[in-house]
């Protein structure tokens, strides 16, 4: 399994498909940015005006920390999107090969050598 390991690989899920992925493999929650919007929502006012001089507040507090999560969950789903994901959790390798539905990483990347290896 050296090579799936070596290869490209992302995790596609949320916080309900609980998965267990070895150390240094890239996992996106595509429910992150909803997320994080609903912490930047917390006790907000229902004017309009005071909500937004709020949320502005809170962006310019949370500052490049906070600015790098939103890029970061908003490139995971950009990443789903663009990768054709219709299922979580997708285990996906070289963005060529996906597991749809494994909880167990290690198992999806064994699924997936052993096809390459089956392969022409």
């Amino acid at each position: 399994m050296a090579h799936a390991e070596a290869a490209d690989v992302r995790v596609f899920t949320d916080r309900h498909h609980a998965v267990e992925a070895p150390v240094g493999i890239h996992v996106v929650k595509l429910d992150a940015p909803a997320r994080i919007e609903a912490e930047l929502a917390v006790n907000l006012p229902a004017d309009p005006a005071q909500a937004a001089v709020i949320v502005r507040q809170r962006l310019q507090d949370g500052g490049t920390p906070l600015q790098q999560r939103l890029a970061d969950a908003y490139q995971g789903v950009t990443d789903a999107w663009s990768l054709g994901i219709t299922r979580i959790p997708a285990v996906v390798v070289d963005r060529r090969y996906v597991v749809y539905g494994e909880t167990d990483v290690s198992r999806a990347l064994a699924r997936i050598e052993e096809y390459r290896r089956t392969q022409p």
